[in-house]
């Protein structure tokens, strides 16, 4: 990253996003990656599914190039969070090569665009529904990351792994017993601010 090319520097966040993402999929069975982990559902494969057709949306649909062919979920008549999760059809292959296809078509609209160009969201309020094509950059490098955030700690809950990216973990040094010896002082430390 250079610094200089605001659009570049922008996208490049926009691919680690993506890439930590489809990276929390790897080694699991259609099971784990279905598993919902949280009061809410949240899922791994749930979570691509939602960033992909999110942004198939935004970098699409909003500056008129709509992706042909997305995997349902965001239709009007969808069930709620129907996008938050896949069903039984939409193994992990098929989920993954949509993320990719949207990925393609996304980066055709930012190569193809300035940052200034105008696009239109129809689901936002009509006084905020006119935006910028660094807007909508942004929005979706906030999106995705924050979904790959979720993804970490689902998968964290299903096998212990952890980490931001396959070449960088970005966590502290430590082997199985430190990791639990932190824990058990991050318990106490809790128990005594619950107890003071």
């Amino acid at each position: 990253m250079s610094g200089s090319d605001t659009k570049a520097d922008l996208h490049h966040y926009l691919r680690t996003a993506r890439e930590a993402l489809l990276w929390k999929l790897d080694g699991l069975d259609e099971y784990d990656l279905r598993r919902p982990l949280t009061p809410t559902g949240t899922n791994l494969l749930g979570l691509v599914k939602h960033v992909a057709l999110t942004e198939a949306g935004y970098l699409g649909a909003v500056f008129g190039r709509p992706l042909d062919d997305p995997l349902p979920g965001l239709e009007d008549d969808a069930e709620p969070n129907a996008d938050m999760w896949a069903t039984l059809d939409e193994s992990r292959d098929r989920v993954e090569a949509f993320y990719r296809r949207v990925w393609q078509h996304s980066d055709a609209t930012i190569e193809a665009l300035d940052l200034d160009a105008i696009g239109r969201v129809p689901w936002w309020p009509a006084e905020h529904r006119e935006v910028t094509l660094r807007l909508v950059l942004t929005h979706m490098i906030a999106e995705a990351h924050r979904h790959a955030g979720h993804a970490d700690i689902v998968r964290e809950l299903i096998d212990g792994a952890a980490g931001l990216r396959a070449d960088n973990n970005n966590l502290a040094p430590g082997d199985a017993t430190w990791w639990q010896d932190y824990r058990a002082r991050l318990q106490q430390v809790a128990e005594a601010a619950r107890d003071a």
